[in-house]
C-alpha cells in the first residue's frame, strides 16, 4: 500500500511541496471543484509521468493502481465504441481456482519476505536499515574530513583548491587520494613553509648573493714581511752600535732629518764627518729599502682590499636576499670590521717600526662563516628559482604532499576505522540485495504461473451478467451491456440491439462507466492479472448522478470497504475523492467511529488559494454541514420541544429535495390516523414551497407529542426505503 504521497511543481501545486503522509487503508479527500483533487488521483495512476512527485510504497512493493476519474471515463467510454472486457475467474474449475489460491498465498509470502528484506536494507521510510547505517557512516567520515579542511585551510588552502566549498567534494577528493597518492610524508611545518611561496602570490626569481673577494685578505695575513725584522747591513762600522742599542728604527727615523740638515746631526746639532753619511747609506742598503717598500705596499693593499670587502658586505646587507640570515650576517660583519681595524693598527705599527715582528688576527673564521651564510642563501635561491621555473610541478608535488599528510597523519585512524565498518556494511547490503533479487525473481516466476492459471479459467461473461443485473435492479431498462463481436469487449445496446452509446445521458454514461470500473476491480481487462493486489482510487464518481444513484454508488463503495476489512479480494487500499458533501457523508459513515479518526482511515481537505492548492490533514471527519447539525439536534436526548418540529421538517426537506422525484403525498398514504396527520404536518413545506415559512412555526407540545413526531419521522424513512440513511445519521458522531 501507499505510505505517503508528495506533490510538487505540477498543475496547481507550486511552491512548497504538499504531502499526504501516514496514509491508512481508507483515505478520504474532500475538496471543491478545480481545487486539485484530480491531480492527486493522476499522480497515483501514473507516478512516472510526474517526476517532481513521489509516491512511497510500503516495503518498496508497488501495487497495481486502479483509478476511476475523468481520465478513466475519457479513455474507456469516450475514445472507443467498445469497452474492454473484464475477465474474471470462473467458479466451475475448482482445481484451477485452488491452485491459483495456493499460488497467491505463496506470492503473498514472497512479497512479505521482500518487504522484510527491504526494511532491513533501507528501513521503513527508505532512509534507515543497512543503507541508512552506511549513509550515517559516510556522513561521519565526511564531517571528519571537512574538519581537517577547516583546520588547515588558512595555510594550506592552495592544496584544497576546487574542494573548499563542498564537504562532499572534499570527502570524495580524500578518497581519490587515499586510493592513489604515493607522495612522501612531510612535516606540517615544512608543508606550511613551502606553501608560503608555492601557494602564495605567483613568485618571481631571486638573484644570487655574490661571493666575497677575500683571497687577497687571507693572503695578506701570511705575508712573510710581517715576521721579518727589517734592519740595516751588519758589516758597516756603525752596525755594531745600532745592534747594541737596538735602535735601528730610531736611526732610520732620524736619517730622514739628517739628510735634509746638511750633515748636521738632528739630535746633537753637531756636524758629522763625511764617513758617517756614507756609513748610514751603507747600513740602510737596497735590501732594507726593498723590505721597507714591501711593508708599505702591504699596508696600502690591506687597506684597499679590506675596504673593498667591507663595501661588498655593506651592499649585501643593504639589499639582502630574503633567504639569507641577515642578523647573523650583520654580527659577522661587525666582527670582521673590528678585526680589520686591529690589523690595520698592527700594520701601521710595523710600518713605523720595521724591525718589529707583527702578527695579524686571522679573518679566516669570520670569512668562512660569512661564506657559509652566502652559500646557504644561494642554495635556497637556486631551489626557489628552480621552483619558479617549474611552478606547476612544484604546486602539484606540494598538493600531493599535503593530501598525503592528511591521509597518513590527521585521518589515518579515522579512515582505517571507516574502511572496516564500510566493508562490513557493504557486505551486508550486497547480501540483502542479492536475497531481494532472488526473491523478486521467485516472485515474478510465481506471478507468471498465476497468470497462466488465470488464462485457463477466465471469462468476460460474468461481468456482463453482473452489470446488467445492477442496471435492471436500479431501474435502467432502456439499455444493457452485451458482448462485442470480437468476443473480448463490451458494447452498450438498446433492448432492440441498436447501439446505445451515443444516446446515453451524462448520468447514465457516468453510472455505467462506474459499474464497469466496479467490476474491473474484481477482475482484469486482460485474460490474466485478476488476482494482483491493487490500490483503488475513486475520484468524484457522482458528479452527474441523481440522488438515487448517489446512494447506490456510495453503497457499492462501502461494500468494497467491507471486503477489504474482511480480507476478501485483492484490494489493499482505497482513496475516495469528492466535492459532494452528501456523497462524502454517505461514503464516510461508520457506526463504529466515535469522534476521532479510526486507525484504518485518514481525512484530508484540498483547498486552493491564490491559484495554489494546499492539502490539510484532519484528525476527524472535517465535513460537517448544516444538515449534520440538524440531525445532531434530533440525536440529542434533551432536544428542545419547542423547535423539534421545524428541525424534523428541515431534515425532510433537505433530504428529499436532494433525492428528487419523491411524492410526499404518496408517503403520507402509507400512514393512518394520527400518524398520517403528523406526516402531513412534517411534509407541509412541500405546499409552502420554502421551509423559511416554517422557521418560527411551532406549537407548544409535551414529551408525548414529541415522541409521536419522532416515531413518524423514523417511519417516513423506513416506509420510503431509506431506513439505512436514518440509521446512519442517528448513529453519526
Amino acid at each position: 500500500m501507499i505510505e505517503s504521497i508528495l506533490i510538487a511543481d505540477t498543475a496547481t501545486y507550486s511552491g512548497t511541496p504538499e504531502s499526504l503522509c501516514d496514509l491508512a487503508t481508507f483515505n478520504f479527500i474532500f475538496g471543491g471543484n478545480a481545487t486539485g483533487k484530480t491531480t492527486v488521483s493522476r499522480v497515483i495512476a501514473n507516478e512516472d509521468s510526474f517526476p517532481s512527485c513521489v509516491v512511497s510504497w510500503k516495503g518498496g512493493t508497488r501495487l497495481q493502481p486502479m483509478v476511476y476519474n475523468r481520465d478513466f471515463i475519457e479513455t474507456n467510454f469516450n475514445q472507443s465504441n467498445e469497452l474492454k472486457g473484464v475477465f474474471t475467474l470462473g467458479e466451475k474449475n475448482v482445481e484451477t481456482i485452488n491452485k491459483i489460491a495456493a499460488a497467491k498465498i505463496e506470492l503473498d509470502s514472497i512479497t512479505k519476505k521482500i518487504e522484510t528484506l527491504t526494511r532491513t536494507l533501507q528501513g521503513e521510510d527508505g532512509t534507515g536499515g543497512k543503507k541508512g547505517e552506511l549513509a550515517a557512516l559516510e556522513a561521519e567520515i565526511r564531517n571528519k574530513c571537512w574538519a581537517q579542511k577547516q583546520k588547515h585551510d588558512a595555510k594550506l588552502q592552495g592544496a584544497f583548491e576546487g574542494f573548499r566549498n563542498s564537504a562532499e567534494k572534499f570527502k570524495a577528493k580524500v578518497f581519490q587520494e587515499w586510493a592513489a597518492n604515493s607522495a612522501t610524508v612531510e612535516t606540517l611545518t615544512e608543508l606550511e613553509k613551502k606553501a608560503e611561496s608555492v601557494f602564495g602570490q605567483t613568485p618571481t626569481t631571486e638573484k644570487l648573493t655574490p661571493g666575497l673577494e677575500a683571497d687577497a685578505m687571507l693572503a695578506h695575513e701570511g705575508n712573510p714581511i710581517l715576521k721579518k725584522r727589517v734592519i740595516g747591513k751588519e758589516d758597516v762600522d756603525i752596525a755594531a752600535m745600532i745592534k747594541k742599542l737596538g735602535n735601528s728604527d730610531w736611526v732610520r727615523e732620524g736619517r730622514g732629518f739628517y739628510d735634509v740638515n746638511d750633515g748636521v746631526c738632528p739630535f746633537c746639532q753637531q756636524a758629522t764627518a763625511e764617513a758617517f753619511a756614507q756609513s748610514l747609506n751603507e747600513y740602510f742598503d737596497e735590501a732594507f729599502e726593498a723590505d721597507s717598500k714591501a711593508i708599505d705596499d702591504l699596508v696600502t693593499n690591506y687597506r684597499t682590499d679590506s675596504s673593498r670587502l667591507q663595501q661588498q658586505l655593506s651592499s649585501i646587507i643593504i639589499d639582502p636576499s630574503k633567504f639569507i640570515d641577515i642578523e647573523k650576517l650583520r654580527m659577522e660583519k661587525d666582527l670582521l670590521d673590528s678585526t680589520v681595524t686591529v690589523n690595520i693598527q698592527k700594520l701601521t705599527a710595523k710600518k713605523k717600526e720595521p724591525s718589529q715582528v707583527a702578527e695579524l688576527q686571522s679573518l679566516g673564521n669570520v670569512l668562512s662563516t660569512i661564506k657559509g651564510l652566502i652559500d646557504a642563501s644561494n642554495s635556497l635561491v637556486v631551489k626557489h628559482n628552480t621552483m619558479v621555473a617549474n611552478l606547476s610541478r612544484e604546486r602539484r608535488d606540494l598538493t600531493a604532499q599535503v593530501w598525503k599528510y592528511l591521509l597518513e597523519v590527521e585521518l589515518k585512524v579515522d579512515l582505517d576505522s571507516y574502511k572496516t565498518k564500510r566493508d562490513a556494511l557493504n557486505k551486508a547490503v550486497d547480501g540483502v540485495t542479492e536475497q531481494i533479487a532472488l526473491a523478486t525473481k521467485e516472485k515474478n516466476k510465481t506471478a507468471a504461473g498465476i497468470r497462466e492459471l488465470e488464462k485457463l479459467t477466465t471469462s468476460i461473461q460474468p461481468t456482463i451478467d453482473g452489470i446488467n443485473a445492477l442496471l435492471s435492479s436500479f431501474g435502467f431498462q432502456s439499455f444493457l451491456i452485451a458482448k462485442a463481436d470480437n468476443g473480448k469487449c463490451y458494447k452498450l445496446v438498446r433492448a432492440d440491439g441498436a447501439d446505445a452509446k451515443a444516446t446515453l445521458s451524462e448520468g447514465e454514461k457516468n453510472f455505467v462507466t462506474f459499474l464497469y470500473f466496479y467490476h474491473l476491480l474484481k477482475g482484469s481487462d486482460s485474460d490474466s492479472g485478476m488476482t494482483t493486489d491493487r490500490v483503488v482510487v475513486i475520484d468524484d464518481p457522482v458528479s452527474s448522478l441523481d440522488s438515487d444513484i448517489l446512494f447506490i454508488v456510495s453503497s457499492l463503495i462501502k461494500g468494497l470497504f467491507e471486503e477489504v476489512r474482511d480480507g476478501k479480494g485483492h484490494i489493499k487500499q482505497v482513496f475516495v475523492l469528492t466535492h459532494n458533501v452528501y456523497f462524502h457523508k454517505e461514503v464516510t459513515f461508520n457506526p463504529k467511529r466515535r469522534g476521532k479518526t479510526m486507525t484504518e482511515e485518514t481525512f484530508w481537505v484540498v483547498r486552493k488559494s491564490g491559484l495554489v492548492s494546499k492539502i490539510e490533514k484532519h484528525d476527524c471527519n472535517p465535513i460537517r454541514t448544516s444538515y449534520d447539525l440538524l440531525w445532531g439536534e434530533v440525536r440529542k436526548p434533551d432536544h428542545s420541544n419547542l423547535t423539534i418540529q421545524n428541525t424534523l421538517r428541515r431534515i425532510l426537506e433537505n433530504y428529499f429535495k436532494i433525492l428528487g422525484g419523491v411524492d410526499p403525498d404518496a408517503i403520507c398514504t402509507l400512514f393512518d390516523g394520527k400518524e398520517k396527520l403528523i406526516c402531513k404536518s412534517l411534509f407541509s413545506w412541500v405546499n409552502e414551497g420554502s421551509h423559511y415559512a416554517h422557521d418560527d412555526l411551532y406549537i407548544s407540545v409535551d414529551d408525548a407529542v414529541v415522541d409521536a413526531y419522532l416515531q413518524v419521522f423514523k417511519a417516513i424513512f423506513e416506509k420510503s426505503g431509506h431506513l439505512a440513511h436514518y440509521e446512519m445519521m442517528m448513529a453519526s458522531t
